[in-house]
């Protein structure tokens, strides 16, 4: 199976910037997106219905904000919308699909650098959806929770650490949730195949920062540790230009 996880940043300008002609032409088997930023009768479903998809969305009660998607060739036996928390499943957070033996969950975890408000926002989240996931590992598992965390993990991921210290999205007590998520009996799919640096999978539209691969990486597949023996292999393509991130790649059987 080929999973795809990409912010979109708006999905109707991803399409105009020919988002679907490279969708076809590279097929992944299921396509997790997030900041759809569009109402689901607002987007053109038929043009991934036409490419083979079964599509369920997720959006937000605020127009032209958040909202996440999953498309899949297969058909999953389940989808879930939200997590069931209100204040979170507004802003189309999660959604979920269960498929025979295994599940994926498209997840945009907030962002915090408009202010210290959505800053505390965003910790409030991350500490539900710890306890979150971890109860619903004890019964939906194999998990791959695919999506934007909006957290730099560690050095390597970022282009400039030292610089970004005191910057949302690289915070100690965010680096450490991600350490602490991955305790809890997940894995960086892309970490385990590649430990490379420069790496990223968003860059700012400022200061011409993608040219010069000053970027993030904050877009993630998180497998559960039962997956580990069915990763084939995971991939960030940089060179994929219709947002400000990029699509990220995993192959499992």
């Amino acid at each position: 199976m080929k999973l795809c996880s990409y912010n979109v940043n708006g999905i109707r300008s991803a399409f105009n910037k020919g988002f679907i002609d490279w969708l076809e032409e590279n097929q992944p088997d299921i396509v997790c997106l997030q900041e759809l930023k569009a109402q689901e009768n607002q987007i053109d479903i038929a043009k991934f219905e036409n490419l083979g998809y079964n599509v369920y969305v997720h959006s937000a009660e605020k127009k032209g904000y958040s909202g996440v998607a999953i498309l899949s060739k297969v058909k999953p036996e389940k989808i879930v919308y939200g997590c069931g928390e209100d204040l979170y499943d507004k802003e189309g957070r999660i959604i979920r699909a269960d498929f025979r033996d295994f599940s994926i969950m498209s997840v945009y975890i907030p962002s915090g650098s408009s202010g210290e408000e959505r800053q505390s926002f965003k910790m409030e989240f991350l500490e539900f959806f710890i306890s979150y996931i971890s109860e619903l590992k004890k019964t939906i598992s194999p998990l791959i929770i695919s999506g934007d965390y909006n957290i730099c993990h560690n050095p390597i991921d970022i282009h400039n650490p030292v610089s970004n210290k005191n910057s949302s999205g690289f915070l100690p007590e965010e680096r450490a949730w991600v350490t602490k998520f991955l305790e809890t009996g997940f894995i960086d799919t892309f970490r385990f195949f590649n430990q490379k640096p420069h790496q990223y999978s968003w860059w700012s539209f400022r200061f011409n920062a993608r040219v010069k691969n000053l970027g993030w990486r904050i877009d993630y597949h998180m497998a559960t540790s039962d997956m580990k023996d069915r990763l084939r292999s995971a991939e960030i393509l940089q060179k994929v230009v219709h947002s400000d991130h990029c699509p990220v790649m995993l192959e499992f059987d």
